[in-house]
């Protein structure tokens, strides 16, 4: 293998990492915060920016499948969804996705979920 061909190989193989590291600073943005449950369960909420709205991801980690929550989701204190979401498979969670309107300024997105046997967990954060 030539001088050449060995430099030529290596540039290529440092370019073909540039789109990797703009991929990984690509949710610098994003804000998780861990949230609380009244009994067993976890829960999490995580905000992302997306083309002028908040996507907001909250997930409750039951550990059981087959069960529905009723989720509300607020935006600076106003409702912003209703839903209800059943655990699945294979880890017996839900995850709730929903874009919401981006205000101006800083926005406070909560959760709370309450399951039928009367468990609640919530989760707060801010983008």
């Amino acid at each position: 293998m030539s001088k050449r061909t060995l430099m030529i190989g290596i540039a290529t193989g440092l370019l073909a990492l540039v789109p990797l590291s703009a991929t990984a600073t690509a949710n610098d943005a994003d804000v998780k915060r861990a949230g609380t449950c009244s009994g067993n369960s976890s829960a999490k909420i995580k905000l992302s920016p997306e083309d002028g709205r908040i996507e907001t991801e909250f997930e409750v980690d039951q550990n059981r499948n087959g069960v529905t929550w009723r989720v509300v989701l607020r935006r600076d204190g106003a409702v912003a969804a209703r839903a209800q979401a059943t655990t699945r498979g294979p880890s017996g969670s839900f995850e709730l996705r929903r874009l919401l309107a981006d205000g101006q300024g800083t926005d406070s997105v909560s959760a709370r979920a309450v399951s039928p046997s009367g468990e609640v967990c919530t989760a707060q954060a801010s983008i």
